[in-house]
């Protein structure tokens, strides 16, 4: 295809995307034509495949094909409303990949959205990761506070950290060195460094409960600090497991190290393309 005519149908293709309920999505009656068809009914059979692709994708189909209907104009000021389907961007693509491979429309589709379809699936992990680095950081301030407090009233850092495994213990039900190997931390380093969010945001969590318990408790020494510790630990475990949620049993992360470093990367990248 030529330079002009990709051009064209990409601003066709972006032109009537639509907000339908707070997604993007395309009118199948719009878009049959710029796929190159010229007739509703030849590709409604398009449609039909592409609803048993994500079938077999284990996706579900209302989630990506909702039926809608449509005013047309049939003449004298005279509407009449036709059935259309509204297509999430993946919809829209598995329509192209179920169209007539020889229409030049129909490759130019297959292409634009299996990129924006990647681009969206890029984004989703990108936001994922962002938040659960947000989560390592919050747990390491809460912690940080934490120390602080419990050294006011007499814990140093050794007893903090026979606290914290204390807390480790009651929270995912085995200690920290199994909990370590479980999810393939090194000796050396955080066990939460390799928690999914959940878990990070569950460790927080208690130790957020046990920072407000232990001022407003005024309680002191470490015996004393370290059964409220507990206590908070396995109240959220408790929690979690009243929403059949084991805690010890969440699929381990990815080294938030890495995710920290392929964020930066991404980040100087798009200010290395904003100052060409």
């Amino acid at each position: 295809m030529k330079a002009e005519e990709i051009k064209s149908l990409f601003e066709s293709f972006e032109s009537i995307a639509i907000d339908y309920e707070g997604v993007e999505c395309w009118s199948a009656r719009e878009l049959y034509p710029l796929l190159g068809y010229a007739r509703w009914d030849r590709f409604k059979d398009v449609l039909v495949r592409a609803k048993e692709s994500c079938e077999n994708a284990g996706e579900k189909t209302s989630n990506h094909f909702a039926d809608a209907g449509k005013m047309v104009s049939v003449g004298s000021g005279a509407e009449r409303q036709i059935d259309d389907v509204m297509l999430t961007r993946y919809a829209c693509y598995l329509v192209a990949q179920n169209g007539d491979p020889r229409k030049p429309e129909i490759a130019f589709a297959q292409n634009y959205f299996a990129v924006q379809t990647r681009r969206a699936e890029l984004v989703h992990q990108r936001l994922l990761d962002y938040e659960r680095v947000q989560a390592r950081a919050k747990l390491a301030d809460t912690e940080h506070t934490l120390s602080g407090v419990l050294y006011e009233r007499g814990v140093d850092a050794k007893g903090f950290a026979l606290i914290r495994a204390k807390g480790d213990q009651a929270l995912f039900g085995i200690n920290t060195a199994m909990m370590k190997r479980r999810v393939g931390a090194p000796d050396k380093r955080p066990l939460a460094d390799f928690l999914s969010t959940l878990a990070i945001k569950a460790k927080d969590f208690a130790a957020e409960m046990t920072s407000v318990n232990v001022q407003q408790k005024d309680l002191r020494g470490q015996v004393k600090i370290e059964r409220e510790h507990i206590d908070n630990n396995s109240a959220v475990r408790e929690m979690l497991l009243r929403r059949d949620i084991r805690p010890e049993s969440l699929p381990p992360a990815e080294d938030i190290k890495k995710v920290e470093r392929r964020l930066k990367a991404d980040e100087k990248k798009i200010l290395s393309q904003k100052k060409k």
